[in-house]
């Protein structure tokens, strides 16, 4: 049996449903859209079974881009949830059939709050059909189950309209980089959003030495530090170099090495520096990698060192 060629099927089935709802897709959208985003409380998403599934992530996915949203169960709605709904909200109810009994039991207890409710199924006529305001096909012609039962296509369809909607509404909206941080702080895609470099680099105990020092005093200062690098500053105080512990080890092969030599004469005169602390960490990353140096030294305007950002404290902070 090919399994290679049953999974370019499966893929090649459930792209064909997106194509197909694609050009089909009209003035629903707009509709749907225009209406979520001009309400004042949430957009309560529900469903039963594998669309009850689907419709979480959807929930999951507009709450995390800038639209109040979650999944209630029709179930749980019809002992209690029910009360979680409000007059300024909307729903979003998904079945495939349109006859999910659950669900159906709750439409007219919807209908009676007055707000809007939009359909996700496959027909208009159905009878989550007949009760929406807005109706969104999700009409598939064949599901990638051989037997053409369990949802596949479908489901896989009704995900995807889900993140064209929360995708309309956050151009809608003018979401950004900065509000997708606000609603992610703790995963990897907030901390590279929202981490700056100034919640990271090192301030304190760093290893400076001034533009007189030996070189044996430079070699103290980097393993005193614990950086693999020492900053090197004039009588003001300013950055003048910064030595490495790759400078050091190139040093080691000169003829004129001395370790009573001054050890700016071995120093990068030109290191890489950002006077900007509030730029994001990751930005920050992108110039420790495109220069390939692995300490990043931060200063103000007058070149007097504010810290220091490690490519390790990113590392450790999660940072890519």
């Amino acid at each position: 049996m090919d399994f290679v060629k049953i999974a370019k099927d499966v893929l090649q089935t459930e792209a064909d449903a997106l194509i197909d709802s694609k050009n089909r897709i009209g003035e629903n959208i707009n509709e749907a859209v225009k209406t979520i985003s001009s309400i004042k409380g949430k957009l309560i998403v529900t469903g039963v079974g594998k669309s009850g599934l689907v419709g979480a992530k959807i929930a999951a996915t507009l709450a995390s881009t800038g639209t109040p949203s979650f999944f209630i169960h029709p179930t749980e709605a019809l002992h209690g949830d029910l009360g979680m709904i409000g007059k300024e909200d909307a729903v979003l109810a998904i079945s495939y059939s349109g006859e999910s009994e659950e669900l159906i039991k709750i439409l007219p207890h919807i209908k009676r709050f007055d707000i809007p409710l939009i359909a996700m199924a496959k027909s208009k006529d159905s009878t989550l059909g007949r009760y929406s305001d807005i109706f969104i096909s999700i009409k598939v012609e064949k599901e990638a189950c051989p037997l053409d039962a369990a949802p596949t296509s479908s489901t896989t369809l009704t995900m995807a309209l889900g993140d064209a909607i929360a995708v309309c509404l956050m151009k809608k909206r003018g979401f950004k980089k900065e509000d997708f941080a606000t609603f992610h702080p703790g995963g990897s895609l907030g901390k590279r959003l929202f981490i700056k470099i100034k919640d990271l680099m090192r301030k304190e105990n760093l290893p400076v030495i001034s533009e007189n020092a030996k070189l044996k005093d430079a070699v103290v200062a980097i393993s005193e530090g614990r950086l693999g690098n020492v900053l090197i500053t004039d009588k003001n105080g300013s950055l003048k170099a910064v030595l490495s512990d790759g400078d050091l080890r190139r040093a080691l092969m000169k003829e004129d090495f001395s370790l009573e030599e001054k050890a700016i004469k071995y120093a990068n005169l030109n290191p890489k520096i950002c006077k900007d602390e509030n730029i994001l960490a990751s930005d920050a990353l992108k110039i420790i990698e495109d220069h390939k140096i692995q300490m990043l030294v931060i200063t103000d305007e007058n070149d007097k060192i504010s810290g220091v950002l490690h490519i390790h404290d990113l590392v450790e902070a999660g940072i890519k």
